[in-house]
C-alpha cells in the first residue's frame, strides 16, 4: 500500500540570489536558503545554497565554486563524477545525460536508479569562470518503489531549473 501524496501545483518563480552569479526558475513550493555549515565548518564559498522541499522531506544541496585557474574546472568535474560514483554501490544503474545549451551553460545530468542515497545529481558551468552542483536528497530510507512518484515529480522540477539556468556573471 503507498501512501496518497498531495502534489504541489506546477508553478515556478524566479530566483536570484544577490550573493551568487546565477539565476534560475525555482519551484514554488522550495524553499531555498543559504547553507551555512559545511560538516560543521563554514562553507568554502558564500554561494553554497539548500533548497528545501518540505512537502517532500527533501533537499536539494548545491555548490558553487569559481573558476580561477585552468585545473580547476578539471578538478570540480572529476569530483562531481566521484561524488555521483559513490551511489553505484546501491544504484541499480546510473545514466549521465551531458547537456549544452545555447545561452553558455554546460554540463552534466546523473539520474540514479535504485535504492541509492540521492536519485539525482548535476553540474553546469561555462568552462571559464562558474561551476556549480547539485544533489538531491530525501530524509527518508531509501526505497526506490515507495519514493518513485516523488522523485520523478521533483526530477522534472529540477529539470525546469537547469533549463532555466543561467549565469549573471556578477
Amino acid at each position: 500500500m503507498y501512501p496518497s501524496i498531495t502534489y504541489p501545483e506546477y508553478d515556478f518563480k524566479p530566483y536570484t540570489p544577490d550573493f551568487c552569479p546565477f539565476t534560475f526558475l525555482l519551484p514554488s513550493y522550495a524553499v531555498p536558503g543559504k547553507d551555512s555549515t559545511f560538516f560543521e565548518e563554514r562553507p568554502e564559498n558564500d554561494c553554497w545554497l539548500n533548497i528545501e522541499l518540505p512537502d517532500f522531506n527533501g533537499t536539494v544541496y548545491c555548490s558553487y565554486y569559481p573558476l580561477r585557474k585552468p585545473s580547476d574546472l578539471e578538478k570540480y568535474i572529476r569530483d562531481a563524477h566521484k561524488l555521483a560514483r559513490e551511489h553505484q554501490k546501491k544504484a541499480n544503474y546510473i545514466d549521465e545525460l551531458p547537456l549544452v545549451k545555447p545561452n553558455g551553460v554546460y554540463g552534466l545530468i546523473f539520474n540514479i536508479e535504485g535504492p541509492a542515497a540521492s536519485p539525482f545529481q548535476f553540474y553546469l558551468t561555462d568552462s571559464s569562470e562558474h561551476f556549480f552542483r547539485a544533489s538531491l536528497y530525501f530524509r527518508a530510507q531509501a526505497k526506490p518503489d515507495s519514493l518513485q512518484p516523488v522523485t520523478e515529480f521533483v526530477k522534472k522540477d529540477l529539470m525546469e531549473m537547469i533549463n532555466t539556468f543561467s549565469w549573471t556573471h556578477k
